[in-house]
């Protein structure tokens, strides 16, 4: 989620957007404001048998999948990003962990992804932007999906009003109810959900900027130190100035509605 609050000072030599991203994720593998806890229950209402295929749209480093690949020794995983650093971490972190042999990573852009297979779960946590949204987003994973299979998707929503910094960061965004209401209404039911807390917020954003932060101290002698410190203290502030008060992060498991016919 915090890739896309990266700010310009990434996208210039010597560090790329993609080894800012790197860094900054350093202490929260989980590119999203979710805890170990709430990580773990989501991907319990989205595996409910444990055999199942899973697809991650935009994994990043694949974490969600190796998180349930290690607890679930039948499944097997496909994820699909456009960072070959984040897949080449994910490659690295499947092998240590053991489970490299049921994962199956594809470098291309996530919208453009094709399968003759389908998936019991399509993962897409923090990166509707890749598909234009959180409608299109579930358009891309229902073609993906099995008969009863089930969807876990990760949005961003408006808590409170926003202030125009807000909207400047992250753009329009519904309130909560609204967000479900669209997802109700393009043919969903959720079975489970999960709304981070201030906790899972906060801890999130420290996380990251600390992360960069550290990295730059750590560094002195190196030309990027200076960006990163640059790049962390910017966002820190854009954030507890701009976005804290109102941002919030809702994660749904869903269903298909089976069609019904008037009575």
């Amino acid at each position: 989620m915090a890739a896309k609050l990266l700010l310009d000072t990434a996208h210039t030599a010597p560090l790329s957007r993609e080894e800012v991203s790197a860094i900054a994720h350093a202490e929260h593998a989980i590119k999203a404001p979710l805890d170990d806890g709430s990580v773990g229950l989501l991907l319990g209402h989205g595996l409910p048998r444990g055999d199942e295929r899973v697809l991650d749209l935009g994994c990043g480093t694949a974490e969600w999948l190796l998180r349930a690949l290690a607890t679930r020794p039948h499944l097997h995983a496909e994820g699909v990003d456009v960072s070959e650093i984040a897949l080449r971490q994910a490659r690295e972190a499947a092998s240590e962990r053991g489970v490299a042999e049921r994962l199956v990573l594809h470098h291309q852009e996530a919208a453009a992804f094709g399968s003759p297979q389908s998936f019991d779960l399509v993962i897409s946590v923090g990166a509707t932007h890749a598909f234009g949204g959180l409608l299109p987003t579930l358009a891309a994973a229902r073609k993906h999906l099995a008969p009863g299979g089930r969807v876990l998707i990760g949005e961003s929503f408006w808590d409170r009003a926003p202030s125009p910094a807000a909207i400047e960061a992250f753009g329009d965004l519904d309130d909560l109810a609204t967000t479900v209401d669209r997802v109700v209404a393009d043919g969903w039911t959720p079975v489970h959900g999960h709304v981070s807390t201030r906790g899972e917020l906060d801890a999130y954003e420290w996380a990251c900027w600390g992360s960069l932060a550290s990295w730059a101290l750590d560094h002195p002698a190196d030309p990027a130190g200076a960006q990163a410190l640059r790049t962390a203290t910017a966002a820190r502030s854009e954030w507890l100035h701009g976005y804290r008060d109102s941002f919030g992060f809702l994660c749904l498991v869903l269903r298909q509605t089976p069609h019904t016919t008037g009575k």
